[in-house]
């Protein structure tokens, strides 16, 4: 990439942030799932911080004791320590270990990129917790359900809870949902917790993150066979039910979920619906922080007319300025042209480049070297 990396520094000349890293990532056939959500990652600048601080303090790990942390912790320090300021890196021992540990990404069909995130996300925050047991030498104690760190594996067998653990990765991706029920015979409000490390969205034709959020904590009715059975009145009675969101997270993650399976078609089908996503966003449906404000720093946009085929590529915002994120290929892109992502007004476009993941972050979650 010498001459696009080139364009790239001569795009930016004098602009070029200091000690800031900019590098294609190589794809080893249809790994580009997999290079979008590492760009998105690479410049959550608190999430690198740390993996990069981890690193320092495991590099005298043995091969044997390789995990796919390690090897992300590796990929992360190969990049931010390059001599050149642009280039391309070939991310091979963790595209490796992805696939030897699961088999899902071990084809070379086309993969889902919010799968493959949500699939990292939480095999980060289990090796760190058997890291963070293994140190404490602490046998697993009873611990009230809502405040188990990660909400997917949380019990034993035997019922009893693990002692809860906020990784590095918790305290950066999540947050925390409360889903309130009220029995409309006797008014009483069940609320139950459940953390999240990204919120999936249902999304509709000509709308915005906003509507979708509201969409999402709307009131839900449940009556005739969805009846809630309520333990004061002992029965199964009508009642209304809602999510909210309780914690907001550091790094808003959303998930546009723009493939639908359709009964009919007996298939999944790519919905190209134009939903806007702003650059800046207030979260106003949640519990305690009446507004929780956002930054959009990056967006993993899905290519192609189909869910099983197609491509992945990101934008990303770091110091001020937008890049495009395409495998080997980076170049700068005006921030007006983020809008282009926003979807299709119509059905059939032309146009199949989509938003599919959108990377918030918390414009008060400290000082970013990126704003």
């Amino acid at each position: 990439m010498g001459a696009a990396g080139s364009k790239l520094e001569k795009a930016l000349g004098e602009q070029f942030p200091e000690g800031e890293r900019y590098f294609g990532l190589e794809n080893f056939g249809n790994t580009c799932y997999c290079n979008s959500v590492l760009q998105a990652l690479y410049f959550c600048v608190p999430f690198r911080e740390q993996l990069l601080e981890y690193y320092l303090n495991n590099k005298s790990l043995t091969d044997s004791e390789e995990t796919l942390l390690t090897c992300l912790a590796d990929l992360f320090m190969q990049i931010s320590s390059q001599k050149k300021k642009t280039g391309v890196i070939a991310p091979k021992r963790f595209v490796q270990k992805l696939k030897k540990q699961n088999e899902i990404f071990r084809s070379y069909m086309h993969q889902d990129a919010h799968e493959f995130l949500n699939y990292l996300l939480n095999e980060l925050v289990d090796l760190l917790e058997k890291e963070a047991r293994k140190a404490k030498n602490d046998p697993a104690t009873s611990s009230p359900p809502e405040n188990v760190a990660n909400g997917l594996k949380n019990g034993h067998p035997d019922g009893t809870q693990k002692e809860p653990l906020v990784t590095w990765v918790h305290k950066n991706f999540q947050g925390l949902l409360t889903n309130e029920t009220r029995c409309l015979q006797c008014e009483t409000v069940t609320a139950r917790d459940e953390t999240f490390l990204d919120l999936s969205l249902d999304i509709e034709q000509n709308s915005s993150i906003t509507s979708c959020l509201k969409n999402f904590s709307s009131t839900e009715t449940l009556n005739a066979e969805d009846k809630f059975f309520c333990d004061k009145c002992c029965s199964l009675q009508e009642a209304q039910k809602r999510m909210k969101i309780k914690k907001p997270p550091q790094i808003l993650v959303i998930h546009l979920k723009r493939f639908k399976y359709i009964e009919q078609l007996s298939r999944y089908k790519k919905l190209s619906y134009r939903v806007v996503f702003p650059l800046e966003l207030k979260l106003s449906n949640t519990v305690e922080d009446a507004d929780a404000e956002y930054s959009l720093f990056a967006v993993v946009v899905h290519v192609g007319s189909g869910p099983n085929h197609g491509h992945y590529v990101s934008l990303v915002k770091s110091h001020n300025h937008w890049l495009f994120f395409d495998d080997e290929n980076v170049e700068m892109i005006d921030e007006s042209a983020v809008q282009t992502f926003f979807g299709s007004a119509q059905e059939y476009s032309s146009n199949t480049d989509h938003g599919y993941i959108l990377f918030y972050e918390g414009v008060d979650a400290g000082s970013r070297s990126t704003s």
